[in-house]
């Protein structure tokens, strides 16, 4: 087996890995603090993708587009929460499900609406198309290393807010006692707006990184929202740092075993079973993982153990 194919094999799980932490990293939050379960929340990934294609078009700059679409997702993070999470806070999870099953459906209908339903594909900018020289002589597509640089910014910048900062102290106890905090006078609203609205941001940064590689489309969220629930609860539900490691575990593991699988499967079988059934278990690696975790540890990798 080639060892710079697999080298670029790995590099494209830790793509995807930056691409699922960024949409799971605000889906854990929200749960964690908020006990509330939002399965719209791949529509704000969605909404990041058309948002950023339409800038790019109007502005023929790609750079400036993803400047401008982070606050605009984020603010309408603000909108969702203002006028519709905030009333479902107390429901219990099965109407919290319902509703926000009845949102996904009306974001993708608004979005057809004003999109239509062929979705969008943009250029990128001549300096992100290309390779890039890395070790060993492996060449990788600069704009795939950028997304890797983002993610991993990103991520390091919210390290710091949630363990070096004042309002990280307080998403932290919000997650541990929510009642406590609001019981030391903590505007426990204004946080979690703060939080729902930085949440869709990054779910609308990782659908603009990847809206060039495949288009913005209609629901191109909601299979993806699937495997960021796996990524929480294999990281544990409330932790960033569960949600990274878990998003580079599902990342490469999902990469890894679409692209080696059948190879592997070949030392037991024909090649035709192999070929047969190598996509088939590749697609189940990430829940069987998910399984084996959650039968050792409940709480998941960086979960609080129940007391």
């Amino acid at each position: 087996m080639d060892g710079a194919l697999i080298m670029v094999q790995v590099l494209n799980g830790l793509q995807l890995g930056i691409l699922l932490f960024l949409l799971a990293a605000g889906l854990t939050l929200v749960f964690g603090i908020m006990d509330f379960i939002n399965l719209a929340h791949g529509a704000f990934y969605m909404l990041g993708a058309f948002i950023c294609a339409t800038l790019t078009v109007w502005l023929d700059s790609f750079l400036l587009a993803v400047v401008l679409a982070v606050p605009i997702t984020f603010a309408v993070g603000v909108v969702v929460e203002l006028g519709i999470a905030r009333q479902l806070y107390q429901a219990d999870h099965l109407e919290q499900i319902l509703a926000t099953f009845g949102l996904i459906l009306i974001a993708d209908t608004l979005v057809q609406m004003i999109w239509g339903p062929e979705g969008m594909t943009f250029a990128l900018p001549e300096i992100l198309n290309g390779q890039v020289g890395l070790f060993f002589g492996i060449e990788f597509p600069v704009y795939r290393v950028l997304i890797i640089a983002v993610g991993l910014l990103v991520a390091l910048v919210l390290y710091l807010v949630v363990s070096h900062t004042r309002t990280g102290m307080l998403i932290r106890a919000g997650a541990s006692n929510r009642r406590m905090v609001e019981a030391l006078g903590v505007d426990i609203r204004m946080l979690f707006t703060l939080v729902f609205a930085a949440g869709a941001a990054m779910a609308g940064l990782a659908g603009l990184l990847i809206a060039p590689i495949t288009e913005a489309s209609i629901g191109m969220g909601n299979e993806i929202l699937i495997v960021a629930f796996v990524v929480i609860v294999i990281g544990g539900i409330g932790s960033v740092q569960g949600a990274f490691f878990g998003a580079m575990l599902v990342g490469l593991i999902d990469t890894l075993g679409r692209a080696f699988l059948d190879n592997l499967l070949q030392l037991f079988l024909s090649h035709q079973a192999a070929e047969t059934s190598a996509p088939a278990i590749s697609a189940m690696l990430i829940y069987i993982l998910m399984a084996v975790i959650l039968y050792f540890r409940p709480q998941g990798l960086f979960g609080a153990r129940a007391s």
